[in-house]
C-alpha cells in the first residue's frame, strides 16, 4: 500500500528548516523551530544534555521502543583567525568541499547574538588579477571570508564582536521546480527532518499510532560522527533517516528511496535491513539497496558507541552531496512511504 502524504506541508516545513542555520554544534536557532512544529502536531520536544531534540510517540505495542533519527546539523564553518587586513580564515565543520562553496553568501553568528553576512572567496579571487585563480586548490588555507562591512584590520573585525570560534553558516538557496525537483544546500539532512514531521502529521490526521513506542531524534553532531553516540534507554532499533548517494556503481537515483546495506565502517543489521527491503516492497516503493563509501550515519555512530541495538539507514538520494544538492519529490514520497511502513510495521 502507498501512503498519501501532504506534499505542500513537506515543502513548507523543508523551506522553514533550511532557512534556519544549524551548522554542526549550533542548535540555538533551530531547536525553537522544532518545538514549534511539534507543538502544532500536539507533541512536545525534550532534550538531552547534548541538545539533541526528541519527540516520543506511544505505540500500539509498548513492549518495544524504536528510534528514527534525522540529524538536524549541517556542514558549516567556524572562525579560526582574522588576518591583519580584516579577512577571516575558517575551519570546516564536517565534510566541507570548499570548491563548491566559493562565491556563496555566508553569515557569521557571534556569541552575543549579532549576525554579519559576507562572501566566501578564494584568496586568488579573480582571473584578471591572479595567475593561479583557476588552478589554486580551494581549501581552508586558501579560502577567506570577506565581511559585508567596511573593515580593513583585525581591530575593525573585533569591534563588530566577531571572535575566533564563532559559527559561520552558508546560504541554503532553496528552490522547488514545477516538475518536482528540489534543490538547495543541506537537504542532508533537513529533507529527512521534514519527512519526520510530515509522517507525524499523517499519523495524527489518520488517528494512527506507530506499531511500537517510537522516538524521533534530531541530533546536532552527525556531520562529525557524534550524533547517535548517545541513545535513550530501552531503544532496541535505530533507523537513521539520511540521504542516499548517487554515482558510479550505485543503484540509487533521485526518484527512489535508498536503503544502505553498508557504509564506510560496517554493514547495517542484517535482520532490520532485510525488513526494510520487505517493507519497501509491500509499500510499493521504488527503492535501491546500495553500499556507500566515505559515508556514515547516526545509526552507525550508535553501533560504534557500543549501544545494544539493531541499526539501519535509508533515505532520499541526492546529487552533489555536501554541495548544492538536488533530489526529486518522487524520492521524498518513496522515503515517506518506507518511513510510514516502518513506523506502522505493515
Amino acid at each position: 500500500m502507498k501512503f498519501k502524504t501532504d506534499t505542500q506541508y513537506f515543502l513548507s516545513c523543508l523551506e522553514d528548516l533550511l532557512a534556519v542555520p544549524s551548522p554542526t554544534g549550533y542548535y540555538v536557532k533551530l531547536n525553537p523551530l522544532l518545538e514549534e512544529y511539534a507543538r502544532s502536531l500536539g507533541e512536545t520536544v525534550i532534550y538531552d544534555n547534548k541538545s539533541t531534540a526528541y519527540i516520543s510517540i506511544e505505540g500500539e505495542d509498548t513492549s518495544k521502543t524504536v528510534l528514527v533519527g534525522a540529524h538536524a546539523d549541517t556542514i558549516g564553518l567556524v572562525v579560526r583567525t582574522v588576518d591583519g587586513d580584516g579577512k577571516i580564515r575558517m575551519r570546516n565543520l564536517g565534510g566541507v568541499n570548499y570548491a563548491n562553496l566559493e562565491g556563496e553568501t555566508v553569515t557569521v553568528h557571534t556569541r552575543d547574538g549579532r549576525e554579519y553576512t559576507g562572501l566566501l572567496a578564494c584568496q586568488s579571487h579573480s582571473v584578471h588579477v591572479f595567475k593561479d585563480a583557476r588552478t589554486l586548490e580551494r581549501n581552508e588555507d586558501t579560502m577567506v571570508l570577506l565581511l559585508d562591512e567596511r573593515v580593513s584590520s583585525k581591530a575593525d573585525v573585533y569591534a563588530l564582536g566577531i571572535r575566533n570560534g564563532d559559527f559561520v553558516s552558508v546560504d541554503p538557496r532553496f528552490q522547488y521546480t514545477e516538475n518536482g525537483y528540489i534543490k538547495g544546500r543541506f537537504l542532508d539532512d533537513k529533507a529527512a527532518v521534514a519527512c519526520c514531521f510530515t509522517a507525524l502529521k499523517y499519523l495524527k490526521e489518520k488517528g494512527l499510532k506507530p506499531k511500537y513506542n517510537t522516538v524521533f531524534a534530531f541530533p546536532y553532531g552527525e556531520e562529525i560522527g557524534l550524533g547517535g553516540t548517545y541513545v535513550p534507554e530501552n531503544v532496541s532499533e535505530y533507523a537513521a533517516l539520511d540521504i542516499g548517494l548517487i554515482g558510479p556503481g550505485l543503484e540509487g537515483n533521485e526518484y527512489s528511496v535508498s536503503i544502505c546495506a553498508k557504509d564506510a565502517t560496517a554493514p547495517y543489521d542484517y535482520e532490520l535491513t532485510s525488513r526494510l527491503i520487505s517493507l519497501a516492497q509491500k509499500a510499493e516503493c521504488d527503492y535501491a539497496v546500495d553500499v556507500f563509501m566515505n559515508y556514515g550515519t547516526d545509526a552507525n555512530a550508535a553501533m560504534r558507541a557500543g549501544n545494544n541495538l539493531r541499526a539501519a539507514a535509508f533515505g532520499m538520494a541526492v546529487y552533489c552531496s555536501h554541495g548544492m544538492e538536488r533530489t526529486h519529490m518522487d524520492g521524498i514520497n518513496n522515503t515517506l512511504n518506507l518511513l510510514l511502513a516502518y513506523l506502522l510495521d505493515i
